[in-house]
């Protein structure tokens, strides 16, 4: 699905230039209609050449014209940035979030009222097309703008709608979650290894058993719990593995972090409430 709009990335980093890897690539969005603005010049050279996009290390100048803006930029310098945009943003324009802890109701305060905010977790598979997105929309977003961000998202994996007081149980459960699959894949490895395998090889392996019991599960659309039974036969070395991760707490220990990490988000996020913008 395409989409006629002129889209204004202020921040060009690694996930912004993600999502318009994807807009363009998926052919949601023509390169003509991408503009990228940040205040590094070879970040910038880099997706101008590269996806032959329009680049501009002048944020006002960048979104006069659009039709939706997406700050990518980090919650730390939103106070730098917001007053600067919110006086050259199009009234009309739709604004889309993917800064971690900063509400849509700060947002909105930032700009002129019934200024229309989408606020979204993106993760970093979105780097290589299998992101995993949640999207909250503020006061004044329609169900046309939530599509709209959808469609957006959808071009570096899957975008789900979740009121806005559940993105933090999403920042602690896929916006962290690739951490927590990166650190189980280190674990394997080095047991692997441990066991006789080359390192490389159980790296290997550890990787693509992740990927396919993923990619499993997304296909045949069964419980986890159906899944791991079928693989499960009693008395085998499958259940002797499940019964050492039990006795280990692994459930535990994977509810844990996400509840953390959670945690974690919704006091960075009354930080950024109590911050000046």
């Amino acid at each position: 699905m395409s989409v006629e709009h002129t889209i204004v990335f202020v921040g060009a980093g690694n996930m912004a230039g993600a999502l318009i890897r994807g807009l363009i690539g998926t052919g949601t969005v023509p390169a003509d209609s991408v503009i990228a603005a940040d205040p590094d010049q070879d970040r910038l050279r880099a997706l101008e050449t590269e996806l032959e996009i329009r680049v501009t290390s002048d944020n006002a100048e960048a979104v006069k014209d659009a039709t939706v803006v997406v700050l990518a930029i980090k919650p730390q310098v939103f106070a730098q940035v917001l007053p600067g945009l919110s006086a050259a943003v199009p009234p009309d324009a739709l604004l889309i979030s993917i800064a971690a802890g900063i509400s849509t109701r700060i947002i909105e305060r930032s700009f002129p009222d019934g200024s229309r905010v989408v606020r979204a977790m993106p993760n970093t598979p979105a780097l290589v097309g299998a992101g995993a997105s949640a999207i909250a929309g503020g006061t004044h977003a329609t169900d046309d703008d939530l599509e709209l961000a959808e469609t957006l998202f959808r071009s570096v994996g899957i975008a789900v709608r979740v009121p806005e007081e559940q993105i933090d149980a999403v920042t602690g459960l896929s916006g962290s979650g690739p951490a927590y699959v990166f650190a189980m894949i280190e674990a394997l490895r080095d047991a692997g290894a441990r066991e006789g395998l080359p390192e490389e090889t159980a790296l290997q392996l550890a990787a693509q058993t992740v990927f396919g019991a993923a990619r499993l599960l997304l296909d045949e659309k069964e419980a986890p719990e159906v899944l791991r039974d079928r693989v499960t036969s009693p008395g085998g070395t499958t259940r002797a593995g499940l019964d050492a991760l039990a006795a280990a707490g692994f459930a535990d220990a994977i509810m844990g972090a996400v509840r953390a990490a959670t945690r974690r988000s919704v006091e960075l996020g009354k930080i950024a409430e109590e911050t000046e913008y």
